[in-house]
C-alpha cells in the first residue's frame, strides 16, 4: 500500500492521488491529465488503474529508449493499451509513422483520445494473431494491461470472462493495409498472443528491422519457443527492461536505461 501510494504521488501528484483514492473508495475510475516537458501534448491516465505503472515504465524508466544511427520511420505498436508507448515514440521520432494496435474497447477509446493531436499515430482496434478471423478478448484478472486473446472455439479457460469479440490481424495484413514495405520497429506486448504471431512469421519477418517483444510464457506456455523459432535472421539480441530486443546490423542498440540496468 505504501509503495503504491508513493508511485501515485510521484506519477500523478497530490491531486491525482486524491482522485485515485476517491476512485478506489467509490469503485470508479477517474481521468488525470499529465503534461511533460518532453511530450508535445497532455496525456490522460485512468486512476486507479494499471495506467500508472505503465506510465512509469514508458516515461520514467524509459524502457523503450533505444539508440541508433537512423531514426525508425515505420513503427508498429501492438498491445498499444492507452497509447503511452506510441506517444513516447511520436515525440522521440516525430518523422515516424506509427500504427497503434489495441484490441480492448475501453483501452482503445482512451488511446484514440490520447493520440488525437498526433497525426502520425494511427489507432487501430484489432488484435495481432496468426490469421484474420474474429477472435475473443478475455479477462484473466490482471487489470487493464493484461487482457488476452483466444480463438472463439477455445473452451480451455471457461472461467475467464469474455470481454468482447475483436478483429484479428496478421502482421502481413497490417503491412498490406497500411502499405508498409517494411517495419523499422515492431513493439509487441500482446499478453501471450506472440505464440500465435510467431508461428507463421515467414511472410513478414524478413521485412522487420528491429523488434522489442515482451514474452508471456508464464501466462501461455510456448511463447518463448514460438518466438525463438519465428524470429531468426537478426544480427543482435539483448534484453531491455524485461523485453527481448532484436536488430539487424546496428539499426538499433541498447538505450541508456538498458546499459544502466545491465
Amino acid at each position: 500500500m505504501i509503495r503504491t501510494l508513493k508511485l501515485y504521488l510521484r506519477t500523478v501528484g497530490v491531486a491525482g492521488t486524491i482522485k485515485a483514492l476517491w476512485g478506489h473508495l467509490s469503485n470508479s475510475t477517474l481521468l488525470v491529465s499529465i503534461q511533460r516537458s518532453d511530450v508535445a501534448h497532455p496525456l490522460q491516465l485512468r486512476v486507479p488503474s494499471t495506467d500508472v505503472p505503465t506510465y512509469k515504465h514508458v516515461f520514467v524508466r524509459k524502457e523503450y529508449r533505444f539508440e541508433g544511427k537512423v531514426a525508425p520511420m515505420t513503427i508498429v505498436d501492438a498491445g498499444a493499451n492507452t497509447g503511452l508507448a506510441s506517444i513516447y515514440f511520436a515525440n522521440r521520432y516525430p518523422g515516424a509513422r506509427i500504427i497503434a494496435i489495441e484490441p480492448e474497447q475501453a483501452n482503445f477509446e482512451l488511446l484514440v483520445k490520447n493520440v488525437e493531436l498526433y497525426p502520425n499515430v494511427i489507432p487501430v482496434q484489432a488484435a495481432l494473431w496468426k490469421n484474420n478471423d474474429q477472435i475473443e478478448l478475455v479477462d484473466p484478472g490482471l487489470g487493464d494491461w493484461g487482457y488476452m486473446t483466444r480463438n472463439r472455439d477455445d473452451d480451455s479457460e471457461l472461467s475467464q470472462e469474455v470481454r468482447h469479440s475483436v478483429q484479428a490481424m496478421t502482421i502481413d495484413r497490417v503491412m498490406e493495409q497500411f502499405e508498409l514495405e517494411s517495419i523499422d520497429l515492431l513493439k509487441l506486448n500482446i499478453e501471450g498472443a506472440e505464440r500465435e504471431v510467431f508461428e507463421y512469421s515467414e511472410a513478414w519477418i524478413d521485412r522487420v528491422n528491429a523488434m522489442v517483444v515482451k514474452l508471456h510464457d508464464r501466462m501461455k506456455p510456448g511463447c518463448e519457443s514460438s518466438f525463438s523459432q519465428g524470429s531468426v535472421g537478426f544480427d543482435r539480441q539483448w534484453v531491455q527492461a524485461g523485453s527481448v530486443c532484436l536488430s539487424r546490423a546496428n539499426f538499433l542498440s541498447e538505450g541508456a536505461t538498458a546499459l544502466r540496468q545491465s
